[in-house]
């Protein structure tokens, strides 16, 4: 259908947050002729040192083939040059080590973002689209009216809109006024990014490694991968497991060092070097409910996973589209608001009901330490709570 005449200034959707979900929302919907506000607080542009510049989230699965196409956006994406990921290894339920390959995926390879770079082509799509992109952070909904305040003047404003898109990440600055977060458990990220070997290196300096390796350990688990700014480390646990000497470099690379498979990952690299470690919460979290009259919420506002699914930007281009295509919908028949909000709750249940069945299965095929509180809370969530604690 045509959208409505709307007054003269009258904003249809804001979309709170320019990561993947509120921009591709945001694309959604100014492509279908609705006046959207995309508003994003971060840098617009990629510093030319894209080499010092990092953003954590960085796996993008084979599966996001289908969907960068249906957007119109593939042949973009393939032009950027993102890394390739030809598959994983784990050693995961004992010391062996795993391989698996996307060879025989039907949607081919994966991909090592430059998270950066990724988001801003996003945000570009968007405004190509239409939509307005304006350097704010929504601080709070008050029916129709949002506070606003602006990035470089620190000005708090206030706007009208028909619909709010919450994709504010794990903020939920909307969502959590509306509905109830469930959170899974307590787990957390220590992560750093390791830069080229030493010159002085048999090997040489370039690490060409294209799959990410994930190994289990007594208190948590670990992860690596290559990525354009060099080679991402980070270590997963719980935030009241974590040792204090694990918050500096010497402590990170010394806990790295017990590990055997990640550990060799790193040969070549100069522990001198090493950077002091970054934290990032990293459980799983689901709100309920996800939209409501006048707002839906997306990406990691909606539903935020545990790294070891690697789902977590699939899923939040997935429920952008899905949101915007959602508030599309209820604007052009506010008749049907009702269903068309179900519906999109429904959606989101399902992923959220495949993830806790991935979850579980995954942790509890670990059994190695069964003293450990890290790996017993897993196993007991497994055993005795069918959705999120």
């Amino acid at each position: 259908m045509t959208p409505s005449v709307r007054p003269a200034g009258q904003v249809d959707v804001t979309v709170a947050g320019g990561g993947p979900a509120g921009s591709v929302a945001a694309l959604i919907m100014a492509s279908a002729g609705y006046r959207v506000l995309l508003f994003d607080d971060g840098p617009h542009s990629i510093p030319r040192s894209g080499r010092t510049a990092f953003k954590i989230g960085e796996s993008l699965p084979p599966a996001a083939h289908p969907l960068l196409r249906d957007l119109g956006l593939l042949d973009g994406f393939l032009a950027a040059g993102h890394p390739r990921s030809t598959g994983t290894y784990s050693a995961w339920g004992s010391e062996e080590l795993r391989g698996h390959s996307h060879l025989f995926d039907p949607y081919g390879h994966g991909w090592h973002l430059d998270r950066l770079r990724f988001d801003a082509f996003l945000r570009d799509a968007a405004v190509a689209a239409g939509a307005e992109l304006r350097r704010a952070t929504v601080l709070e909904q008050l029916g129709s009216r949002l506070i606003v305040r602006e990035r470089g003047s620190a000005a708090v404003t206030e706007l009208h809109s028909r619909w709010t898109v919450d994709a504010t990440g794990r903020r939920c600055v909307i969502g959590r006024r509306h509905g109830r977060r469930r959170r899974q458990d307590r787990l957390i990220t220590a992560y750093a990014v390791f830069r080229d070997r030493h010159p002085a290196h048999p090997e040489g300096q370039e690490d060409v490694e294209a799959r990410t390796l994930v190994e289990a350990a007594p208190h948590g688990w670990w992860y690596t991968t290559r990525i354009p700014a060099g080679r991402l480390v980070a270590y997963l646990t719980d935030r009241d497991l974590v040792e204090p000497s694990l918050r500096t470099p010497e402590g990170f690379w010394r806990d790295l060092a017990r590990t055997g498979h990640v550990y060799h990952r790193l040969e070549g690299y100069d522990p001198a070097s090493a950077p002091v470690p970054r934290w990032a919460p990293a459980h799983g979290l689901q709100l309920t409910p996800a939209a409501g009259p006048g707002w839906v919420a997306a990406g990691d506002a909606a539903l935020a996973f545990d790294p070891l699914s690697s789902q977590g930007i699939l899923t939040a281009l997935l429920t952008g589209a899905r949101a915007g295509q959602t508030v599309a919908a209820c604007l052009a028949d506010a008749g049907r608001t009702g269903a068309a909000l179900a519906t999109y709750t429904q959606f989101l249940e399902g992923i959220a009901a495949a993830y806790r069945r991935h979850h579980a299965y995954a942790y509890d095929q670990e059994q190695r330490w069964p003293s450990s509180p890290f790996w017993q809370r897993r196993r007991r969530v497994v055993k005795t709570v069918p959705g999120m604690a």
